[in-house]
């Protein structure tokens, strides 16, 4: 799957959680269960809700309580997050795990999986900044300055997909090589959170 169409995914998930524009409207995967193109929708669903969870927390006014639910909502996500970065991370060590790597191959900065994590992030960007340039009540000052991120986002993209398909071509023909490091998240693990543990303790 090329990276155009990864990227494509990501663009019609996030259209299509704009219709209701809702966080707690349902995913609605369109794909198979167990597909690579079902991973990517979950994935852009899950950044798209934590964007707007992000949105709803932000105000002055938010009531404490409903602050503290999407708190937690939003650390939820952040594990959920992590957790398909690195299904879809499984997807291409299982794709490359006949290849043979060079001697001198090297280990990239980051998996795959994680360039796409930013992809995905930088769809969301997209998409609102396109919003913004768009407006029609904002002030052409606004729209301008708007106009220029925008312009820098696609550019973004442009090199960003460039690097994750170099990525994979090396990865493929062996002169990079795949290596997994699973996230080691601390703060929502109550054996290893001292605030967690230490709290079932002192019952």
């Amino acid at each position: 799957m090329e990276i155009k169409e990864i990227y494509a995914v990501f663009e019609k998930q996030i259209a299509h959680y704009h219709i209701a524009d809702s966080v707690d409207a349902p995913a609605d995967n369109p794909y198979a269960e167990g597909s690579f193109e079902h991973l990517l929708w979950q994935k852009s669903y899950i950044d798209t809700v934590q964007w707007h969870l992000e949105d709803l927390v932000r105000p002055d006014d938010v009531d404490p309580v409903e602050a503290l639910r999407l708190k937690r909502w939003i650390d939820r996500s952040n594990q959920q997050r992590t957790d398909l970065v690195e299904r879809i991370d499984d997807y291409f060590l299982s794709l490359f795990r006949h290849v043979m790597p060079a001697p001198d191959a090297k280990i990239n900065t980051e998996t795959p999986a994680w360039a796409i994590d930013r992809l995905s992030i930088l769809a969301l960007k997209i998409y609102h900044f396109g919003i913004e340039v768009g407006r029609t009540d904002s002030t052409p000052e606004h729209r301008e300055r708007c106009k220029a991120k925008y312009d820098t986002l696609l550019e973004q993209r442009a090199d960003l997909t460039q690097a994750i398909d170099d990525l994979l071509g090396e990865l493929a023909d062996g002169r990079k090589r795949m290596k997994l490091y699973r996230q080691m998240k601390m703060y929502n693990d109550p054996s290893l959170n001292p605030m967690l543990y230490g709290k079932r303790q002192e019952k």
